[in-house]
């Protein structure tokens, strides 16, 4: 387990943010933390990174009750870009390094590795304000991952990135994923959800409201939805127990009792003689879900 997040509460004077707020994030996992504007996210995500403090609960990181020098094991990279305008790139990056715990050598090193990496070299010596929007994104995610945390806080990382450089940092994020680092992923893009975590929470004011792997959530909203796309003349006949929902032409969806109809619905088209090219269960996606469980809990 790399973050243990156990009955956490915050207030800031009458308002309360998070509301006894628990959740595990597995080592080697890609986790979503989801949830409208205001839900409590940002103030959780500070309290993981010792910002401030809960009111009460604790936070472990990997197995330990947070310190003062738990922020060296974590990267974040919030929302609100942190970038020193005024600074050159290199000598911001060698700052942001030492800060985290490397040497000045072991940051040049690392430094060196992600500028190559990025094919941005020639970035070393240019001001951060000279650079556009998805420049400076890049140099804020390697300020991240600069000390190679083992969990990595992303808030929106992909704001403001053309869709090559936005396919470059997804590579580079699954690449550190496979080398182990532990990914806390936040954003309000819910295919981005469905494409890279494993897990996730979904928090409303302030409170955990849905919790767990993306899979079995999906599978838990399913409606017993089924589309069966045909090749020539669609059926007439279909028996009243096959609800049909929508239509298309050469297509048909079906809304079933029970998901163990769906054999039967095949076994009706394939009996009629009816050229079947495809036959797929619809999962809701999880902007679907997303909007049905917070307005159930709202």
């Amino acid at each position: 387990m790399i973050l243990s997040v156990q009955d956490v509460v915050k207030s800031y004077g009458d308002y309360l943010a998070v509301n006894h707020v628990s959740l595990e994030v597995q080592k080697g996992s890609v986790f979503g933390m989801l949830g409208p504007n205001g839900a409590g996210k940002t103030s959780l995500i500070r309290m993981i990174t010792t910002i401030t403090a809960p009111d009460s609960g604790a936070i472990f990181l990997d197995g330990h009750k947070l310190h003062d020098r738990s922020p060296e094991q974590i990267g974040y990279m919030p929302e609100e870009r942190g970038l020193y305008k005024k600074m050159k790139v290199g000598e911001q990056l060698l700052y942001l390094g030492q800060l985290k715990g490397l040497t000045k050598p072991q940051a040049q090193q690392e430094i060196d590795m992600w500028l190559t990496k990025f094919d941005i070299k020639d970035w070393w010596n240019k001001k951060v304000e000279d650079l556009s929007k998805g420049m400076q994104q890049k140099i804020q995610f390697i300020a991240t991952v600069l000390h190679k945390p083992k969990l990595l806080i992303l808030d929106e990382p992909f704001t403001g990135l053309d869709p090559i450089n936005t396919n470059l940092i997804k590579d580079v994020i699954a690449e550190l994923n496979g080398a182990g680092t532990s990914i806390i992923f936040s954003t309000h893009r819910m295919e981005q959800v469905e494409e890279m975590c494993d897990h996730i929470v979904l928090i409303n004011k302030g409170k955990n409201v849905l919790y767990g792997e993306v899979k079995a959530i999906k599978n838990e909203y399913k409606q017993n939805l089924f589309r069966v796309e045909t090749q020539g003349d669609l059926p007439t006949d279909l028996p009243e127990r096959f609800a049909v929902v929508k239509t298309e032409k050469n297509a048909l969806t079906f809304k079933l009792e029970e998901e163990a109809q769906s054999n039967e619905l095949l076994k009706f088209f394939l009996q009629k003689g009816t050229r079947v090219t495809r036959f797929e269960e619809i999962l809701p996606t999880f902007n679907e879900i997303f909007i049905q469980r917070v307005g159930e809990d709202s």
